[in-house]
């Protein structure tokens, strides 16, 4: 199963943006047109202590110069992971583009207050679900999962404004690498990496397809 790319598209340095959060914004303008069915949804890759990955998908909720950030159960097992070892990678897989942003970088907590903010602006069966759900631990079946649900649904009836769970909130990753990798014909792809050197300055380089 192989699918040849386009050999009219490709990525130079001099179509490089001078810092990768304008490169960014410009491919996710493009995904957005596109338009794909989910933009903004990416592969998380986190490690345990001893180093053994796992990976999902997730949405990407905030970007900026300071970094990508996604929300979730600090409990679950990319929360215990990101928190274990701080460290991971986000891929965001838009195919149908032949379009690839792959960044690796430091995971922190976002502070408290922009973890409230951002909660009080999801829909209220999103804020419900959060509290319903130990996200990553074994359930006995989706009665319990729904039983949950109405629990919860019954402690916050009549509430306005469900408060952001203690256990629940945002990850940022913080790049250290963005790469942005573009198909080309034949397989020799284009791959341009904004790297963050160690006196904090950012270059460019073209790495091999």
């Amino acid at each position: 199963m192989r699918n040849e790319y386009a050999a009219d598209l490709g990525l130079t340095e001099p179509d490089l943006a001078p810092d990768w959060p304008t490169q960014f914004a410009r491919w996710f303008a493009d995904a957005v047109a596109y338009p794909l069915p989910e933009p903004n949804a990416m592969v998380v890759g986190t490690a345990d202590a001893e180093g053994r990955p796992s990976g999902r998908t997730v949405l990407l909720k905030g970007y900026d110069p300071e970094g990508f950030v996604f929300y979730t159960n600090y409990g679950s097992r990319k929360g215990a992971e990101a928190t274990a070892n701080p460290w991971a990678s986000l891929v965001f897989p838009w195919f149908p583009m032949q379009r690839q942003v792959v960044v690796a970088g430091r995971v922190e907590r976002v502070d408290r207050a922009e973890t409230e903010a951002y909660f009080a602006s999801r829909p209220r069966g999103s804020q419900l679900g959060a509290w319903a759900s130990a996200q990553s631990t074994v359930v006995p079946d989706r009665a319990a999962l729904d039983a949950a649900y109405r629990a919860v649904a019954e402690r916050f009836a009549g509430m306005d404004r469900i408060p952001a769970p203690p256990h629940w909130g945002g990850f940022r990753v913080r790049p250290e690498t963005v790469e942005f990798w573009q198909g080309r014909a034949g397989r020799l792809h284009d791959r341009l990496r904004y790297r963050r050197t160690d006196e904090g300055a950012w270059v460019v380089e073209r790495l091999a397809p």
